[in-house]
């Protein structure tokens, strides 16, 4: 009896035993558990380190997934800000709008064609700040197969551009309702297509006019008797005119083969009194040609030198500046040409005349094609409104400035000024 008490009695007790160690276990898991989500809802902060049991590892596995997706939003903010870097450093404009046409987002060249500020203009309407009328209207027609051009206001909304600036805007929805506008400065290529269409239309001027002369010519002599005099006149003229033709066509081959070639090396030298003793030759004759008292004629060279560049290119533009001096002075006029170094090693070629001078408003379109102060002088003197466009695109190509200067009624002076990297002392070989 009393052994059979004591069983039972154990076996209670063990049974209590096991019953209070679930109890416990139960109560740390639901304590854990709690923890847990406490810290969760809390976003991780203070995620205790790895424990025993199936909490721990659970607790372990959360870390790691955290931490690889606080590494994935890293990389993906780093994408972001490269990818937003890239636009910010694009030569087009580009602006993110809401649904409400607001603006959520400009990268600087927009802001800078618009006259937009990217923090303070935030949220705001598009429309309500650039108000040009084609772009307002295109704005709110939600039909953007094709692109709009408008005159860009600039920076301050109110302060003109000392230059104009036209702009293509293309808008691209995307994502329901949002917008990106796409800008692009199209000035420069509005310019050049102008600038074509005037070339265009000037040669088609500078070749129909001596076309309509030698048409003129042969008419007359096909149709009416002339004596041999007569005749002998008319071929002349029709010379003339043929010869007129030829040199601008061979102007504009020049300023073509100037402008799709590379630019001439260093490794070839000519000496300076060469070149000049060639334009002497070419002045001489063309004053002997316009004016039949001539002109007053001069060629100094301070300095024996020699320059570097492509020899036919520098005759050219020397040869340019002469004639021009020459066509442009009246008969009896002084015309002086010289060469000297400058101190600081570069060498200058200057054609100095007493002819009628030029105004300040002219002066810094001389070099554009077919531009002539006094077109019938130019052309009654052979003139192809080339020359000083020719003239610049050599400087150019070898590194030179063109220098102008002038007073009306006194005369000017040309200047081509080489840097002291193409100019060298003749006498400096024979060492």
């Amino acid at each position: 009896m009393g052994a059979g008490a004591a069983a039972i009695f154990g076996w209670k007790f063990g049974w209590l035993g096991a019953w209070l160690g679930a109890v416990l276990w139960l109560a740390l898991d639901a304590w854990r558990a709690e923890r847990l989500l406490k810290v969760l809802r809390n976003n991780a902060a203070g995620l205790p380190t790895r424990g025993a049991g199936v909490w721990g590892e659970l607790a372990e596995r959360i870390r790691k997934l955290l931490r690889d997706r606080e590494q994935q939003t890293r990389q993906a903010e780093d994408r972001l800000q490269e990818f937003l870097a890239a636009i910010q450093a694009s030569p087009n404009g580009v602006i993110l709008l809401d649904e409400q046409g607001r603006i959520e987002w400009c990268n600087q060249t927009a802001a800078g064609q618009f006259g937009i500020d990217a923090e303070r203009d935030l949220l705001q309407h598009l429309a309500n700040l650039v108000r040009d009328p084609a772009f307002v209207a295109y704005l709110a027609s939600w039909n953007y197969s094709r692109d709009v051009v408008i005159d860009a206001s600039g920076p301050g909304q109110g302060h003109q551009r000392s230059h104009p600036v036209r702009l293509s805007v293309q808008v691209h929805p995307y994502a329901g309702n949002r917008r990106m506008l796409l800008t692009r400065d199209i000035t420069a290529v509005e310019q050049a297509e102008a600038m074509r269409r005037d070339f265009v239309a000037n040669v088609s001027h500078e070749i129909r006019t001596p076309l309509t002369v030698l048409a003129g010519f042969v008419e007359t002599l096909q149709n009416l008797p002339l004596d041999a005099d007569e005749r002998a006149r008319y071929l002349s003229l029709m010379s003339q005119q043929s010869h007129r033709m030829e040199t601008l066509v061979n102007d504009l081959l020049t300023l073509s083969r100037l402008e799709g070639s590379a630019a001439p090396s260093g490794n070839q030298w000519i000496r300076i009194r060469a070149l000049l003793a060639q334009c002497e030759d070419e002045g001489r004759g063309l004053s002997g040609r316009l004016a039949p008292q001539g002109h007053r004629l001069s060629f100094a060279i301070e300095a024996e030198s020699e320059i570097s560049g492509a020899p036919t290119e520098l005759q050219s533009a020397m040869s340019n500046l002469l004639s021009n001096a020459i066509r442009y002075t009246p008969g009896g006029g002084e015309v002086a040409v010289s060469w000297r170094l400058l101190p600081d090693g570069r060498g200058e070629y200057a054609v100095r005349d007493t002819g009628p001078g030029i105004a300040a408003e002219h002066i810094p379109r001389l070099t554009e094609r077919f531009y002539r102060i006094d077109r019938s002088r130019s052309r009654e003197t052979g003139g192809t409104g080339l020359g000083l466009a020719i003239v610049k695109h050599i400087a150019q190509r070898h590194g030179a400035e063109l220098r102008i200067q002038s007073t009306v009624g006194k005369g000017s002076r040309f200047a081509l000024v080489f840097p002291a990297t193409r100019v060298r002392e003749a006498r400096l070989l024979a060492k």
